[in-house]
């Protein structure tokens, strides 16, 4: 699936009043029918659920030598680690969105929401508490992920 075909705007970065307490990213598909659809899907066929999908955001280049390094989000199948999708982001799109829901966070652990939409219609929409980050050589960075109270890697 092309990466192109997504769009991705976020919600609850910035400390505006009308913005959503739990930080939202919205990922909106514009491609052939059903591709998505059979992508989010299990064997059985019904949609996946918020606990067989995970995201994350991988660097293209190292973090600290770039202004504004690129990336790409991912959301893969937890249980096959297929790839449901792709698509290229920034580290200062994306970073501040993670440091939003921990700051939104309080005492508990941070969370976050992710809506992926077909053209426009809602598909799924699922309540995520972690968000991992790699570095351009695909090492783990703790510090930038969003990694639940009690959960060991």
């Amino acid at each position: 699936m092309r990466r192109d075909y997504f769009e991705l705007t976020v919600e609850g970065v910035d400390d505006d009043a009308d913005q959503p307490a739990t930080p939202l990213v919205r990922i909106d598909f514009h491609g052939p029918d059903g591709l998505l659809r059979d992508r989010l899907s299990g064997t059985d066929g019904d949609l996946l659920d918020a606990g067989d999908v995970d995201v994350a955001f991988r660097l293209r280049e190292p973090l600290s030598t770039e202004d504004d390094p690129e990336g790409v989000v991912g959301v893969t199948n937890r249980y096959t680690g297929d790839f449901v999708l792709e698509l290229n982001e920034t580290a200062t799109d994306v970073l501040p969105f993670i440091h939003a829901a921990r700051d939104s966070a309080g005492d508990e652990d941070a969370h976050y929401r992710v809506e992926i939409d077909v053209d426009g219609e809602r598909l799924v929409s699922y309540d995520k508490h972690t968000f991992l980050v790699y570095d351009h050589e695909g090492n783990l960075l703790r510090n930038e992920s969003l990694i639940p109270s009690g959960v060991e890697l």
